[in-house]
């Protein structure tokens, strides 16, 4: 999370400067103070007035215009920031920083800084191709800066190719994983999320309204906190944190099938996947057609992936979902002890604010020795963040629990 977190934002001379307005935005409502550097030639893409107003802190243009609270600029900021974003990063200040070469605001605070630095790359195709720009950016990672690879895509020249700005959702989670302790890692993590699909015909399927977001907050959360993770994901409609490795399955088969061949690889395993329990018994190749008042379905049980785990879990932390709608603690207890797991995460669907689709949870973390944690109503990232603290604790009593 971003809140609190104090952000220096280079600005440099690219048609893609017209994007650091967005990616400040997104910043402020995050909750990150950002303090905005800009070279000569952003300025000419996109106005200091611009970004004074959506970072509500004063830009800086110049090394010599003095400030009221700062007798030299490029040491306060240095000291100011937690972490340096340079967005867009041209091949101008790319081989200023891999050479040294410090003579404007910007490459004089970052020459200072001693923070975690993102640079995110933004230039015409055939100016990234450049062998000397590839040396700077050889030697820039070889620094201990963070370079984020630029998109591929439409570029101002009208080419298709590499050179776009990344996306600003994906330089705000670089940012987030630059700014979260790498508590998990080297920590392998198999995470299961959103709902199984279980057809009757071509057309038609039994589901459930899981939308996969508390599962890929898990993801997202570990994949920050340094772990390496396997998602296997039933259908949603999310875009996949940038995880070790994501299986896609449809069903819940296919999902049993992709957690037994790769759950032994896996230290932590956290089922948050919506998995249905029956699947019709019988599969149509042809659609069926409408034929009376009523249809019958003849179901038979899916195989209870989490219950097969817990039978052959050795060391591992296994950790499970509850959702109820009534009797929430007593059947999450249940749950725990018969499925034989570490931690259970209950939730009661009829509660406001918990449950399927929701950007928000409420949740109760139970262990097997019965200590009971109920937390208000959060986001799934917080949620997701607060799952992860009980496994680390959990990981500290076992004295390890790397696979």
């Amino acid at each position: 999370m971003l809140k609190g977190k104090k952000i220096v934002l280079g600005i440099t001379g690219g048609i893609a400067a017209y994007k650091s307005a967005e990616l400040t935005r997104a910043l402020i409502k995050e909750g990150a103070q950002v303090k905005v550097i800009m070279t000569k030639s952003a300025a000419e893409f996109i106005t200091p007035l611009t970004l004074q107003t959506l970072s509500q802190n004063l830009v800086y243009t110049d090394m010599f215009v003095p400030t009221e609270k700062y007798d030299m600029a490029h040491i306060a900021l240095a000291d100011f920031a937690d972490a340096f974003v340079i967005a867009p990063a041209t091949g101008n200040i790319i081989g200023k920083i891999a050479s040294g070469i410090a003579d404007d605001l910007l490459s004089t605070t970052i020459m200072a800084g001693t923070k975690p630095t993102l640079i995110c790359l933004a230039m015409n195709d055939k100016m990234l191709a450049n062998p000397i720009v590839q040396e700077n950016i050889k030697r820039l990672k070889k620094y201990g800066y963070i370079v984020m690879e630029s998109g591929v895509g439409e570029l101002a020249c009208k080419t298709q190719g590499a050179g776009r700005l990344p996306e600003v959702s994906e330089i705000v989670e670089e940012i987030e994983s630059l700014l979260t302790p790498k508590d998990f890692a080297g920590q392998k993590f198999l995470i299961t999320a959103g709902p199984t699909q279980e057809p009757m015909d071509p057309v038609r399927f039994i589901t459930n309204l899981s939308s996969g977001k508390m599962g890929y907050a898990l993801a997202k959360a570990a994949q920050r906190r340094g772990a390496c993770v396997t998602l296997i994901s039933g259908p949603t409609n999310l875009v996949a944190p940038p995880v070790e490795k994501l299986i896609p399955v449809r069903t819940a088969r296919q999902m049993h099938k992709a957690v037994m061949e790769n759950y032994k690889k896996a230290a932590i395993i956290i089922k948050a996947a919506a998995v249905a329990d029956y699947r019709p018994k019988e599969f149509s190749k042809d659609k069926l057609k409408k034929a009376g008042k009523t249809l019958s379905l003849n179901l038979e049980k899916n195989p209870d992936i989490i219950e097969e785990i817990g039978k052959n879990k050795g060391s591992r932390i296994v950790v499970g979902f509850a959702m109820e709608t009534q009797n929430l603690l007593a059947n999450a207890r249940k749950k725990l002890s018969k499925k034989k797991m570490d931690l259970i995460v209950a939730n009661d669907l009829r509660q406001e604010g918990a449950g399927f689709q929701a950007d928000t949870n409420i949740i109760t973390i139970i262990d097997r020795k019965g200590k009971t944690e109920s937390l208000g109503k959060m986001t799934k990232i917080e949620a997701a963040d607060e799952i992860l603290n009980h496994i680390k604790s959990l990981i500290k009593k076992k004295g390890g629990g790397r696979s």
